[in-house]
């Protein structure tokens, strides 16, 4: 039976009764009474059986009536079912449509915000930090020797692309299965790196004070990217920010560093951090040498970091590790140089060399000499002017200038200091010092993570540009004008100022410079980076007093806002060209900002530099395009000569001041160096 959808369905009519008639030769006969033919009762009971026949005839009909329109009934609703279900599956398709478009669209929007294979890239120096870690415990543990886990190390070093291929799904394994498939894995590349362990106090983001955190994790993954191994041990602080490690695992082996005469235990744990092999030291018994909220700023840091000290090496001979490079930081681990020439170079440590980074010398640890003692040295051997002892206290032994005369090489942070101008001012007492010790000392500029810092893959601004297409930055500049509640007008001039502290020479210059700029229309955004209440407070009496509605304040550091600071920014307004904790200026120049100095005077730009030595790019760039220009000149220059300005900005923003470039190659000519030593 076929029904058809739709059309209208009209059941058929009841069937006729029969006639009955008689005739004779075709003529009707008239109707005679049952009784003349004597048939009266078989008559009836024949028309009781017809009418039951038609009686059955007609229920059949209505039944098979009825049965028909039940049939289409259901039909019709398992149709409007199906019709319904149908369009709940096109709506759910359009959905899913909607969604997988979403989809890749925000795939594609990661694709340009972050550089190819970066994702991977920081998976495999994850692994074969981990890597590293793992032969470490096996050390520890007494299963392999330590000429073995040398070769292991070279290995995972010398193969590192190909060795992090094959054991990406094999980690999870232990230690002894692990250890099976180094020993299968045989292949050694001719690639050579160096093996660089950081002995620290700080590392971002899992403890970070100052510019020393920034600096040690945008070097290390720097010389990773090119092929060296580097390794970090910092002491296990109660104030340790442990959701940035990974893998976080205590090392079950036995370690016992030497202090205060005896022999005392500490618990090894290991983790990875930003890609980086990371080994945290933790004393059992002066358990609250880091127990503290703080890092620094305790009556016993000398005791606390000496210790840390001495435990570092003693880990590394421990583990059998023979880096190629120690590498030290500050006075809090200059202590290691002494230890390292004094007691542990001859613990399988011939190879290898120390270099002492400091990012100034104005903090220096001095103490009584007999507290050397603590870690096993002698005081008396120390104690003498071409050693430990202080130049201007006699009595007294000088933590920092023990880094300096032990370390193979010294490298100052500075981005626009040459070496001539800080060992005659900046010396802080140490100038006799740094004056024999010239010849080991180096200038590396500061440096930033290209990752984050670059508006080309800027995940913050609404529109990416670069040195070849700044045509983005017009759309930055608008976007913060509205943001701030500024007339939004991108040929306005736009002046940022970032600040981390504000004194009062600072201040006053501030409110020259934005009263001379708003009589010619130009818009000020200043931005404080500072936790101390007292700046935030300055600035905002600042603004009160001015009463300019083309100048706004900014009082928290919030990431996403300042990265479109800089790149709405024309100019930035910066109280030091040499910014070792902000990097504005370096930041500033990537982002098309022209840089004005805030204590700008007469000399321009005289009290920077000197012709003795040879200057960092990053001082050369910054003294021919910026040092000499006050604002009121940038701002006429912006205005009057627009090509000249792009000229300068595009010229400046296509250089590459990161850590992968002068800085990084600053440290590794220095571990080349001390190496042939």
């Amino acid at each position: 039976m076929k029904i058809l959808v739709n059309a209208p369905f009209f059941p058929s009519p009841p069937l006729p009764l029969p006639q009955i008639c008689t005739t004779t030769k075709n003529k009707p006969l008239r109707a005679r009474p049952a009784s003349c033919f004597g048939l009266e009762r078989q008559d009836d009971k024949d028309m009781d059986i017809h009418k039951d026949f038609l009686q059955s005839m007609d229920n059949k009909q209505k039944e098979k009536h009825n049965d028909i329109w039940q049939l289409f009934t259901e039909a019709q609703q398992n149709i409007l079912h199906l019709n319904k279900q149908r369009l709940m599956a096109l709506e759910e398709l359009d959905e899913l449509k909607r969604e997988r478009a979403s989809l890749l669209d925000k795939i594609e929007q990661l694709e340009v915000k972050k550089p190819v294979n970066t994702k991977r890239e920081i998976d495999k120096l994850a692994i074969s930090s981990e890597l590293l870690l793992r032969i470490d415990s096996m050390v520890l543990s007494g299963m392999i020797a330590d000429s073995e886990a040398s070769d292991l190390r070279r290995l995972v070093m010398d193969s590192r692309i190909s060795v992090v291929d094959s054991f990406f799904e094999i980690m999870h394994k232990k230690d002894s299965e692990l250890l099976i498939e180094l020993r299968h894995f045989s292949h050694f590349s001719k690639k050579k790196g160096f093996h660089i362990v950081h002995i620290s106090a700080e590392m971002a983001p899992v403890v970070s004070v100052g510019s020393l955190a920034s600096y040690v994790t945008g070097l290390s993954r720097a010389l990773q990217r090119k092929g060296n191994i580097v390794e970090v041990i910092l002491p296990k602080y109660a104030c340790l920010n442990l959701d940035e490690v990974q893998g976080l695992r205590e090392v079950d082996a036995e370690l016992y560093s030497f202090f205060n005469g005896q022999l005392h235990a500490n618990r090894i744990w290991t983790g990875v951090v930003c890609g980086i092999g990371v080994t945290f030291v933790q004393p059992v018994y002066y358990s609250s040498f880091f127990s503290h909220e703080g890092v620094y700023g305790y009556g016993n840091d000398f005791e606390r970091f000496s210790y840390f000290s001495r435990a570092s090496l003693d880990y590394l001979v421990k583990s059998g590790k023979q880096p190629d490079v120690i590498h030290i930081h500050n006075w809090e681990t200059s202590i290691v140089g002494p230890l390292f020439w004094d007691i542990f170079v001859n613990q399988g440590f011939g190879g290898t060399r120390i270099l002492l980074t400091c990012r100034s010398f104005d903090s220096q640890c001095l103490e009584q000499p007999e507290k050397l003692a603590l870690c096993g040295l002698d005081p008396l051997k120390l104690h003498r002017p071409d050693r430990l002892q202080d130049n201007n206290k006699a009595h007294m032994v000088n933590i920092l200038k023990g880094g300096i005369v032990y370390s193979n090489k010294v490298i100052v942070l500075s981005s626009m200091h040459t070496k001539g101008h800080i060992i005659a001012n900046f010396g802080h007492g140490l100038e006799p010092t740094l004056a024999i010790h010239k010849d080991k000392l180096l200038i590396a500029p500061h440096g930033f993570d290209k990752l984050v810092w670059d508006p080309s893959v800027d995940k913050f601004l609404p529109q990416r540009y670069s040195a070849e297409d700044t045509k983005g930055k017009s759309v930055c500049k608008i976007s913060l004008q509205q943001h701030l509640g500024l007339t939004k007008h991108a040929s306005m001039i736009l002046v940022g100022c970032i600040l981390s502290e504000v004194s009062d020479v600072h201040l006053e210059k501030l409110k020259t410079f934005v009263r001379m700029a708003s009589r010619k229309g130009v818009q000020f955004v200043f931005v404080s980076c500072s936790q101390i209440p007292g700046i935030n407070r300055e600035l905002e009496s600042l603004l009160v007093e001015l009463k300019d509605e083309n100048v706004r304040f900014i009082d928290k550091c919030d990431e996403p806002l300042l990265h479109l600071v800089f790149a709405g920014s024309d100019i930035m307004l910066c109280p030091s060209f040499d910014d070792p904790v902000l990097q504005v200026p370096l930041k500033a120049i990537k982002y098309g900002a022209g840089l004005v100095a805030v204590n700008f005077t007469d000399n321009r730009f005289g009290h920077f530099v000197d012709n003795d030595f040879e200057r960092t790019r990053v001082s050369q760039c910054i003294s021919n395009s910026f040092a000499n220009m006050s604002l009121s000149q940038a701002i006429d220059e912006v205005k009057n000569n627009p090509s000249q300005w792009n000229r300068k900005i595009t010229d400046a923003m296509a250089k590459d001041f990161s850590w992968d470039a002068e800085c990084c190659d600053v440290h590794v000519s220095a571990y080349a160096a001390i190496k042939n030593l």
